[in-house]
């Protein structure tokens, strides 16, 4: 964060009994809804492990690979309670990796798909006392390499923690065996997966001896919470809070150098060149809107057509969807592209989805049928009831230029009526751009499109 002033990290009551959690177990499940300060809780934990109680050594971080690559290292530049930490990420080529393996460092940052090249190609001792999985759900599948390739080290670590929004996806139950293994060895649940089958399934859909689907048998689930309550937090441990509590926070995206230069051509020529034809801008009204255009990555045309120039909040859509595991997500769009390039991608990934225009797909997201709902705030914003879902978790790939029309949009699942405890409200930033000015503006109030049009002007 340079340039930026560090803030003090002031937690709120449920971060200070995650933090008391981890403190206080060598091996801990931390189950808390996507946006709720997982990755600055257990910073805070792993400061007072290592530099209060002195009781840690190396620290590694697995994590999705945008995850790994930004938003630990936000995070620990963020807070100046974390200013103590060295950190390494250890990403890019073969070299790279090595390069950041050697460097001294109190925390080693890694993208899970490099954790086994980190144990069986990298040749460094796996000398970590303390692990964290953050999306301990990727390790939900025990035949995967990744999860073999952790139960290979995983006697050498002295303390572990695994972090997730929820840990049951479309496997259930089941997912959970692989999950807690990696955590405990298999002390609660079991070592064996046949093992944990009988004790808690039952046959659903078969053929001959082969087992296509299983079923809980009954009270199954109510021995499984037991048998791992002792070392997991979940969403009802919460319970104290005073809730429903809104958080607000920032997913940053980043630009690479060349669409870096596309942006800056826009904003400084009034006009872009591409390939499939000019983008131009008569004012700074138009300027505005042409920027917020491009940090979302696709831009219109002069005829009217779409050229996209990147695909970076699109890929941290995607993250923050998989974090979600199932759980209903609602993403605000503003522009026609968006809508379209996320459909698109939602397509492509089979996630089931819809858009609130109509009152049938209103109703679909209301019964918990839809995994995203595409809103636009003009439709969306005012009137209408769409707690009933779920769904505690808004995404937002572009802030509309009313503060009003934001606040409205929030306050479809920030209401009374809504079942959770917590609304997350997250906003999708592309870095260096607008889309900062835009958050300054709307947290300011400033409530007219003739305010953020200054922001525009503010960056000539």
């Amino acid at each position: 964060m340079e340039g930026d002033k560090q803030l003090k990290y002031k937690p709120h009551k449920y971060q200070e009994y995650a933090i008391r959690f981890i403190l206080e177990h060598p091996v801990a499940a931390v189950f808390l809804d996507c946006g709720m300060g997982k990755t600055s809780l257990t910073l805070m934990a792993l400061m007072l492990l290592k530099y209060d109680r002195f009781e840690i050594g190396k620290i590694l971080i697995v994590a999705p690979l945008r995850v790994a690559k930004y938003t630990w290292p936000n995070e620990i530049e963020k807070w100046s309670d974390f200013s103590c930490f060295s950190y390494s990420v250890v990403m890019g080529t073969p070299k790279e990796r090595m390069a950041a393996l050697r460097k001294e460092a109190d925390i080693y940052i890694i993208g899970r798909d490099c954790l086994t090249w980190l144990v069986e190609k990298s040749g460094m001792p796996f000398d970590y006392s303390m692990v964290i999985l953050d999306e301990l759900s990727s390790f939900k599948n025990w035949q995967s390499k990744r999860f073999k390739t952790l139960m290979k080290v995983r006697p050498k670590v002295e303390r572990i923690v695994g972090l997730t929004g929820t840990p049951t996806g479309s496997g259930g139950y089941m997912d959970l065996f692989a999950e807690f293994k990696v955590l405990d060895m298999g002390a609660r649940l079991g070592r064996l997966i046949g093992q944990y089958r009988t004790s808690y399934f039952r046959p659903l859909a078969t053929n001959g001896q082969i087992v296509y689907s299983y079923g809980l048998l009954p009270g199954a689930a109510g021995q499984i919470n037991k048998k791992i309550s002792d070392i997991t937090i979940s969403m009802k441990a919460v319970d104290h809070l005073d809730m429903p509590e809104l958080l607000s926070t920032t997913y940053p995206v980043y630009l690479d150098e060349k669409e870096r230069r596309t942006y800056e051509e826009m904003k400084e020529d009034l006009i872009l060149q591409t390939d499939e034809g000019e983008v131009t801008a008569a004012n700074a009204a138009a300027l505005s809107g042409k920027l917020c255009q491009l940090s979302g990555g696709a831009v219109y045309l002069d005829d009217e057509s779409t050229v996209e120039i990147h695909k970076r909040k699109l890929d941290a859509l995607e993250d923050i969807i998989e974090s979600a595991v199932g759980k209903p997500v609602m993403v605000v769009y503003w522009y026609r592209h968006e809508r379209e390039r996320v459909a698109q991608r939602l397509t492509e990934l089979k996630v089931p989805f819809g858009f609130l225009d109509s009152d049938s797909s209103i109703d679909k997201w209301n019964r918990g049928e839809l995994a995203v709902a595409l809103a636009h705030p003009q439709s969306s914003g005012h009137g209408l009831n769409l707690q009933e879902s779920g769904s505690d978790t808004m995404v937002f790939l572009t802030m509309p230029w009313s503060v009003e029309m934001y606040q409205q949009t929030v306050a479809r699942l920030w209401r009374q009526g809504q079942k959770n405890r917590t609304v997350t409200v997250m906003h999708i930033v592309t870095k260096g751009t607008i889309d900062e000015r835009i958050m300054k503006a709307l947290e300011n109030g400033s409530t007219t499109q003739a305010a953020l049009i200054d922001a525009v002007k503010a960056e000539f």
